[in-house]
């Protein structure tokens, strides 16, 4: 998603800045473009000889360093920039920068960049607490830059509190919501469903199916990357929510109808990726039921249903998608819930199509409405969601 993005990372003196080697190394993954600035101050923790191992490019020190190509080297690297992170920001730096001091290549190259610009700051609890210091970040935030809450924890100095810098992967997360995408989605609020329900027979048994939930989060996950305000709606996963993303977690399909009825009123999008129950036993015991002869009766009785009660109540404005997943008759049977549930989209899918289904990675579906029926390739569920919204998006 960075291919071709170009990073400034930033590396002020303190002990964190091992973790930056792991970004910049994960920024190279994704095919970003990284160029590193260290203080002086920094190269006691770790050598620059790393940096410039990972990213291949010279790794910027001295502002008046004569080895290097005829430009002024903090202004170019500057214009450059798509964001600039600095990572771990010492007390000392987010100082300077908070006040326009520019004493070395770090700070001289941050008040150059026009890009946003990402603090995390490092340090020991006492100085992150310091009233100087939140000053100072308060400033900063002012003057346009995001400043990254610290982890807590225990500290290289023995104390435990905040002031840890947040993992690579938190840090990458950030850098991702800036740039990986074009903002097309900004001003839009997107509710996703997503995962299985459960529903109880007893306080041990319950009846579900084999939703992992993947599809959703990668909608999610995708409409936040493109600017919007998210809420997804999960049932029980495995999976880490996506990070800025207000999550509502729920077990039952009676849960998933309140929590989505509740929200829907102030939504644009509405996306039922959710694979959700359609009948939940009619009587649930207090305790666990016992074997009794060789077969089980369960009675059963309809749940809610979501999508068409969303199709009924929609406004003019508000875009509802839905997902049919079949084992026949696909395209035919997709066609008949659109047009039953009042859907302006569904996307469609074979369980039965190779890469498909539940429990993959990758996902082959039809993106169908009234006017078009448009067939995507194998491809992985997050290329998939950004197939679906740039689709949802394109809708006059």
């Amino acid at each position: 998603m960075l291919n071709g993005k170009t990073v400034l990372l930033g590396v002020s003196g303190g002990i964190a800045a091992y973790k930056s080697a792991a970004l910049a190394s994960a920024l190279m993954k994704q095919r970003a473009n990284v160029h590193v600035i260290m203080t002086p101050n920094a190269v006691n923790f770790i050598n620059p000889i790393t940096f410039e191992t990972l990213t291949g490019n010279k790794c910027l020190i001295d502002t008046f360093d004569r080895n290097f190509q005829h430009s002024v080297e903090h202004v170019a690297i500057a214009k450059q920039a798509d964001v600039m992170m600095i990572a771990p920001a010492t007390a000392d730096v987010m100082g300077k920068l908070a006040h326009g001091i520019a004493d070395d290549m770090l700070t001289t190259t941050a008040l150059a960049c026009r890009c946003r610009k990402i603090v995390a700051p490092a340090m020991n609890t006492a100085m992150y607490e310091n009233p100087i210091v939140r000053d100072n970040m308060r400033t900063l935030k002012q003057y346009g830059f995001e400043v990254i809450p610290p982890a807590a924890g225990r500290l290289a100095c023995g104390d435990t509190g905040a002031g840890k810098m947040p993992e690579p992967e938190v840090l990458m997360e950030y850098i991702e919501r800036e740039i990986a995408f074009a903002k097309d989605m900004r001003g839009k609020r997107v509710l996703v469903t997503a995962g299985p329900t459960q529903e109880a027979m007893d306080p041990v048994r319950f009846i579900t199916n084999h939703s992992s939930g993947k599809m959703g989060y990668a909608l999610a996950r995708i409409a936040m990357l493109k600017g919007a305000e998210v809420t997804l709606v999960s049932g029980k996963t495995n999976l880490m929510p996506p990070p800025f993303v207000k999550v509502i977690h729920v077990t039952s399909a009676q849960e998933m109808f309140d929590a989505v009825t509740g929200e829907f009123p102030d939504q644009d999008i509405v996306i039922k990726a959710a694979a959700v129950a359609d009948y939940r036993p009619r009587h649930v015991s207090d305790e666990k039921m016992k074997k009794k002869g060789d077969s089980l009766f369960v009675e059963m009785e309809r749940t809610e249903d979501i999508l068409k009660y969303l199709g009924e109540h929609k406004k003019p404005y508000q875009f509802l998608c839905g997902f049919s997943m079949e084992t026949e008759n696909v395209i035919g049977n997709s066609r008949d819930k659109l047009a039953k549930k009042h859907l302006d989209m569904i996307v469609a899918n074979n369980l039965r199509e190779p890469g498909a289904g539940f429990e993959a990675n990758t996902n082959v579906v039809t993106l169908i409405t009234q006017d078009e029926e448009i067939s995507l390739d194998l491809m992985s569920k997050e290329e998939v969601a950004v197939h679906i919204l740039d689709r949802i998006m394109s809708n006059p």
